[in-house]
C-alpha cells in the first residue's frame, strides 16, 4: 500500500562548502537566488534557495558543528554535490508513524524554521516539520526525508520563481551506482512506488506529478552526457539534476560559455555546479 502521506519529490539539497561562492556560481547560471537563511541553532547549517513552480533545489552549507549536521560534515569531506532528496509531506507526525509501522525507525520529527526576507523589505520566517528515514537507508548513498512546510508563502515567493535559464521544475534526479537496479529497488521499497526498466537505466517516481529518480551505472551516464559534461563528476551517488526550461534558446544564452549543448539538450559540467551536472530539456 503506497505511502499515504508522501506526496513526491519537494527539493534537492546540494550541500556546499563555501555557501555564499556557491549563490553566486548558481547565479551566474541563470538561476534567481533567494537571500541567505540561517537556520535553528540544533541545525548548524545556513541556505540558499532556487524556487520553481513546485518543487526547488537547495544550496546548504555548515556555518556551525551539531550532532545534527555531522552526516553532512561527513559527506562534505568526500565532495560537494547532491546529498539528499526531500519528499513533501502533508504531516509529518503521520508520515514517520507510517515508517514505523513498516519497521523502519525514522529519525524526527524535528520541528524548525528560519528568518525570511520578504521582496517588500519585511521580514517572516519559514517553518517546517522534517522527518528522515535511517541514514543507513541510502539508496545509491542518497539520503532521503520528508518535509512538512507550514508556511508556504515564505518559500515560495512570486519573484523567486522566474529565472533567467527558463528552469520551471525539477524533471529527474540521476543517480550513479555499481548495481542501479539494486539501488532503485532499495529505493522503490521505501517510498512505495514502482521501478520501470528504461533500457540501460532504472526509473522510480517520487509520487503524484513530481519528478523521477532515474539510476545508472557509468556506461549510463556515459551514454547521456559528453566527456566535457562530466568533468567534476563524483564516483557514485546523485550527480545530475535535469530541469525543464520554458526555452532552451534561452537557457543556452544564460548558461553562456558554461553550457554544453548536446542531443536536444543543453548542460553544465558538474566542475561548474558544485559537484552536480545540471541538465536543460525543453519543458
Amino acid at each position: 500500500m503506497p505511502l499515504k502521506h508522501i506526496l513526491g519529490l519537494d527539493h534537492v539539497v546540494v550541500t556546499v562548502r563555501d555557501l555564499d561562492a556557491s549563490a553566486r556560481q548558481w547565479q551566474r547560471l541563470g538561476f534567481t537566488v533567494s537571500p541567505r537563511g540561517t537556520h535553528s541553532p540544533i541545525l548548524g547549517s545556513g541556505n540558499y534557495t532556487i524556487m520553481f513552480g513546485d518543487d526547488y533545489v537547495e544550496l546548504l552549507g555548515i556555518l556551525a558543528e551539531t550532532e545534527h549536521n555531522k552526516p553532512t560534515r561527513d559527506f562534505l569531506r568526500e565532495r560537494e554535490g547532491i546529498e539528499r532528496a526531500a519528499f513533501t509531506t502533508d504531516d509529518a507526525a503521520a508520515g514517520a508513524a507510517e515508517l514505523k509501522s513498516r519497521g523502519l525507525e525514522p529519525l524526527g520529527p524535528v520541528h524548525f524554521g528560519r528568518p525570511v526576507d520578504l521582496p517588500n523589505g519585511g521580514k517572516g520566517e519559514a517553518r517546517f516539520n522534517v522527518f528522515r528515514w535511517p541514514l543507513d537507508e541510502n539508496p545509491g548513498s542518497l539520503r532521503i526525508f520528508a518535509c512538512q512546510h507550514l508556511t508556504r508563502e515564505t518559500v515560495w515567493i512570486p519573484e523567486l520563481q522566474s529565472h533567467a535559464n527558463g528552469a520551471s521544475r525539477i524533471i529527474r534526479v540521476e543517480v550513479l551506482a555499481t548495481d542501479p537496479k539494486a539501488a532503485a529497488e532499495h529505493l522503490s521499497r521505501l517510498i512505495d512506488e514502482p521501478v520501470k526498466q528504461q533500457d540501460d537505466a532504472w526509473l522510480v517516481p517520487s509520487g503524484g506529478k513530481r519528478a523521477d529518480f532515474l539510476f545508472y551505472d557509468a556506461n549510463g551516464l556515459a551514454r547521456r552526457y559528453p566527456d566535457a559534461v562530466r568533468v567534476g563528476t563524483a564516483p557514485a551517488g546523485a550527480v545530475a539534476i535535469v530541469l525543464a526550461s520554458e526555452d532552451l534558446d534561452r537557457a543556452a544564452k544564460a548558461l553562456g560559455p558554461a553550457g554544453v549543448g548536446h542531443d536536444g539538450a543543453v548542460s553544465v559540467p558538474a566542475a561548474s555546479a558544485n559537484g552536480v551536472i545540471v541538465s536543460f530539456l525543453p519543458q
